[in-house]
């Protein structure tokens, strides 16, 4: 993974497939930006992404539940149709941004 700090913005590049091999090493490396206080703003960018197991699905919403507490957002970017639609059909739509 790429992680690029943008001001108040951490911009996460998923060079990879995010199943359960790789999720506790990408939580632990998100929640460090987050908790120094360097990220109010989580994007996730799946450009790079071809699979998504509910892992994935972990890893956001889990993400969103810790940076709401700080007034932040997290956006979703570049997700194929396959992993736009586990983000629809999971209902996490209703609680972070999808955008092209």
């Amino acid at each position: 993974m790429e992680y690029i700090l943008k001001g108040d913005t951490l911009l996460i590049v998923m060079d990879r497939d995010l199943d359960h091999h790789n999720a506790a090493i990408i939580k632990e490396e998100i929640d460090g930006f987050i908790y120094s206080g360097q990220a109010k703003n989580v994007v996730f960018d799946f450009e790079q992404t071809g699979f998504m197991d509910s892992s994935g699905i972990g890893i956001i919403l889990g993400r969103y539940k810790k940076i709401t507490l700080f007034g932040g957002k997290v956006f979703v970017v570049h997700a194929d149709k396959q992993i736009k639609r586990i983000l629809l059909v999971s209902g996490m739509s209703k609680i972070v941004q999808i955008m092209e």
